[in-house]
């Protein structure tokens, strides 16, 4: 019999370079039925986890499943509990609509300084004919467009994992893997993803598929460009 201790009872701790990183280890908690599956009491019914009679309620080895679901304890919906749940210890996800609101925030915020930025260095088509004034769009405003787009994403989620529109909506986007606000090379990858083809060719088409995903996408209501820089966007609230 191993007298290692549980996790959460002591040795390495994961770094804590990032106070939105989640820990797993933080708070331990034993399992249902009160006892330590490697010598303390046993789980109700009076049976050791390795011969005993099954605890109430039919549950596994140790007590059953954890309380409760949802990323705190269990699957995201509310499941049966994943021992390897990349959403175990994170906020809930946020809502799709929400992040739809926000992306519209901050596309109009961007928008607004491309059009004067467009304007300021002549970049702009337009043509009067009669009454009619038809405005396109050029080459040049569509690299405006693109690298204003890409450096905001990328510098805000760099940041804080929060746009403007993302903090005002109270939700941030997060690793995958550990929670934590993503990294340069990970925040550009999601924004490369997102805003070149929406400054190039597909505008508002690509921008409502690659979001859009997010509300049919299950477990973890990632995005196109969530799955290729492989994070999620979580609530704050």
């Amino acid at each position: 019999m191993s007298s290692e201790p549980p996790p959460g009872s002591g040795g390495q701790q994961p770094p804590d370079d990032d106070p939105l990183r989640k820990n797993p280890y933080d708070n331990p908690s034993p399992p249902p039925g009160g006892g330590d599956p490697y010598g303390g009491a046993p789980p109700p019914g009076g049976g050791s986890p390795y011969g005993g009679a099954p605890p109430p309620g039919g549950g596994g080895p140790y007590g059953g499943p954890p309380p409760g679901g949802g990323p705190y304890g269990g699957a995201p919906y509310g499941g049966g509990g994943y021992p390897n749940d990349p959403l175990a210890g994170m906020p809930p996800l946020a809502d799709s609509g929400r992040r739809t609101l926000a992306r519209i925030i901050d596309m109009i915020l961007v928008g607004i300084v491309v059009w004067l930025l467009s304007w300021a260095f002549n970049v702009q088509e337009y043509s009067v004919d009669g009454d009619n004034v038809s405005v396109g769009k050029s080459f040049g405003q569509s690299v405006i467009a693109a690298l204003l787009y890409i450096a905001y994403d990328t510098y805000m989620t760099t940041k804080t994992g929060q746009t403007l529109g993302k903090k005002w909506l109270g939700m941030r986007v997060a690793n995958l893997d550990n929670g934590a606000t993503p990294s340069v090379q990970t925040s550009l990858i999601r924004a490369l993803v997102l805003w070149i083809p929406f400054a190039f060719c597909c505008a508002c088409v690509w921008t409502v598929i690659a979001g859009g995903w997010s509300f049919f996408d299950k477990p973890y209501k990632q995005g196109l460009h969530d799955k290729a820089a492989k994070t999620v966007v979580v609530s704050t609230r």
